[in-house]
């Protein structure tokens, strides 16, 4: 996304090319919004007259996993998981041993050496561009912005009318780059589901957000509006739990990621044991691979050296929409409706709405 930004602002830095394009503008506002996934916005038109009149035709396919601290890295840094390091929800520390939350950053690890590389708005600001980050006043400092929005200004932004005018504040520097984050939606997704009076209420307010920012902003400045992932719902029926399912604890040392995509870390010789145990047991409900054939089959991008370590020795991605939740590691997201992480559509398809 920022490599296309950049681009269209005329400027070259040094970002890979290739991929989308975008209209030439003076000055861009990326606004991303949590969980929007491209066929769920397709298929509420009423609830978001705005932005579904913006849809086009093909959606851009996201990162795996189809989760927010990985996608969130890869637009701030133009890279895969298998560059930027952020390979999940939660990851395995491969110095420690621990599991690193990337969305509460719960251990003591340095973000710019788990993120070493400079980040997109390092380098769109060493080529004279302007650039800010709007969002929450929590997110100011957090080890996940530093992972990936470092270099750009922060703006704290707790409601609709600090974004607006952050967002517009921001734009009047030519050129520029805003980046917007709003995550109401994926937060009622979770907890009510997208099939759920209150996720389209928010999806309406989103939509009437959307297009305040558009009139506020000057008629020369592009708004670009994308998300990090879809989301399915789960129910009782397709729902999982690990723990109690028989032998699928033999040979875990830990178990990392989230319930529709899981990294699995096995003690030293038991990956294929463990992996052959969790192809018998979840057949026809996720596929299975091994770290090398998730990697083969370039589903983290290119993998860095350092970064190898942190992806599962198994790794497993929920099918339509099955949960694969654990009661003992991570009982909270039992309570949870919807969900994101795998490789469905539903989950990696998202829009490019630009006005």
């Amino acid at each position: 996304m920022l490599p296309a930004v950049s681009r269209a602002l005329g400027v070259d830095a040094g970002l890979p090319t290739g991929g989308l394009e975008l209209p030439p503008a003076p000055a861009y506002v990326v606004m991303l919004v949590d969980g929007l996934g491209h066929r769920l916005l397709a298929e509420h038109r009423s609830q978001a007259p705005f932005l579904h009149s913006l849809l086009g035709e093909a959606p851009v396919t996201c990162g795996v996993p189809s989760t927010t601290a990985t996608s969130l890295t890869s637009l701030g840094t133009a890279l895969p998981a298998g560059q930027h390091g952020l390979v999940g929800f939660t990851s395995r520390v491969p110095e420690s041993g621990e599991l690193l939350n990337a969305l509460f950053w719960n251990q003591p690890v340095e973000p710019t050496v788990w993120q070493p590389h400079a980040t997109a708005f390092d380098r769109l600001g060493a080529a004279g561009v302007h650039t800010t980050v709007v969002s929450k006043r929590d997110f100011a400092g957090s080890g996940l912005t530093r992972a990936g929005q470092r270099g750009a200004s922060y703006v704290g932004a707790d409601d609709v009318a600090e974004r607006v005018a952050g967002a517009v504040a921001a734009s009047v520097h030519r050129p520029s780059v805003t980046y917007v984050y709003d995550g109401d939606l994926d937060w009622h997704g979770h907890r009510a589901g997208v099939d759920s009076q209150r996720w389209r209420h928010q999806l309406r307010d989103i939509d009437e957000d959307v297009q305040e920012l558009r009139d506020a902003l000057p008629a020369d400045v592009r708004l670009v509006v994308v998300a990090d992932h879809g989301m399915v719902d789960t129910t009782p029926a397709t729902s999982l739990d690990l723990d109690a399912l028989p032998g699928l604890r033999d040979g875990v040392t830990l178990l990392g990621g989230e319930a529709r995509f899981r990294h699995v870390y096995c003690h030293a010789g038991a990956r294929d044991d463990v992996a052959a145990a969790w192809r018998e047991q979840l057949a026809g409900r996720a596929t299975v691979l091994t770290r090398d054939e998730a990697v083969a089959r370039g589903w983290f991008g290119r993998v860095d050296a350092g970064v190898r370590l942190r992806i599962g020795d198994v790794v497993v991605a929920a099918h339509d929409d099955w949960a694969l939740f654990s009661s003992v590691d991570f009982a909270y997201e039992m309570r949870l409706v919807g969900l994101h992480g795998s490789l469905t559509a539903r989950e990696m398809e998202i829009p490019l709405l630009v006005c």
